[in-house]
């Protein structure tokens, strides 16, 4: 589905920002579906007119089955320097996550060291670090029961690959939907209840502050939150 004006969450010269649909992936992979930057680049390229094309850059990912917030840049200069913002973790990312298990905590830190297999796409996680880890931390509330969920409000501090959905599923909470990681069946929809809500931070050329908010999904499950 192409990209369109109500996709749009933030743009201006140098940035833009769309509301991730679940499903689509980032960036090209053994699949051969059109990923998303290709979208955006086209999108682009029909908006301002630019027959030879238009350059995008990836900052960061979502996973495929991931929805919300995630940030492009339409230069070199801006994506430098956005590479270099979220490196150096000077940009905050919060994410809403809907679990069926309650956590035994209201509100905790949980730190693990993860290793990926590539083969599988599959993460592990460990308590202590081992050989080929990477160290994960990420804070976690309860925002809100509705019914029989729980919407946890998620702060990852790193970003490690499915980190946010292994390190919940080590707690015995798996994300709905999300069988690679504990929960019982997946979505018909090749999507789990993952949102990336919000992403703030410093703009990398116009040095003012930048918050991007992204709402949820309109599936006929995730607008129960939505007022929270």
């Amino acid at each position: 589905m192409p990209i369109t004006d109500n996709d749009i969450l933030f743009e201006d010269n140098h940035l833009i920002a769309i509301n991730k649909r679940a499903g689509d992936i980032v960036q090209v992979d053994e699949t051969g579906d059109e990923p998303l930057d290709e979208q955006v680049k086209k999108y682009i390229a029909k908006k301002y007119n630019k027959p030879n094309g238009a350059f995008l850059g990836v900052v960061h990912r979502l996973d495929r089955p991931v929805s919300g917030v995630i940030l492009f840049a339409k230069t070199s200069k801006a994506l430098e320097r956005m590479n270099a913002v979220f490196k150096n973790r000077q940009v905050k990312k919060t994410y809403w996550a809907v679990v069926k298990n309650k956590p035994e905590k209201e509100s905790a830190t949980l730190i693990h060291w993860l290793v990926k297999n590539p083969q599988k796409n599959v993460v592990s996680y460990y308590n202590t670090e081992v050989a080929g880890s990477q160290r994960a931390e990420l804070s976690y509330k309860v925002k809100a029961k509705v019914g029989d969920y729980y919407l946890l409000e998620v702060d990852p501090l790193t970003g490690r690959s499915h980190q946010i959905r292994v390190q919940l599923s080590s707690m015995g909470c798996p994300i709905m939907g999300d069988n690679k990681y504990g929960y019982p069946r997946g979505s018909r929809k090749g999507s789990i209840c993952l949102h990336a809500r919000r992403l703030q931070f410093m703009h990398p050329v116009k040095k003012e502050p930048v918050n991007i908010f992204a709402k949820l999904p309109v599936d006929g499950f995730w607008e129960r939150f939505e007022d929270l």
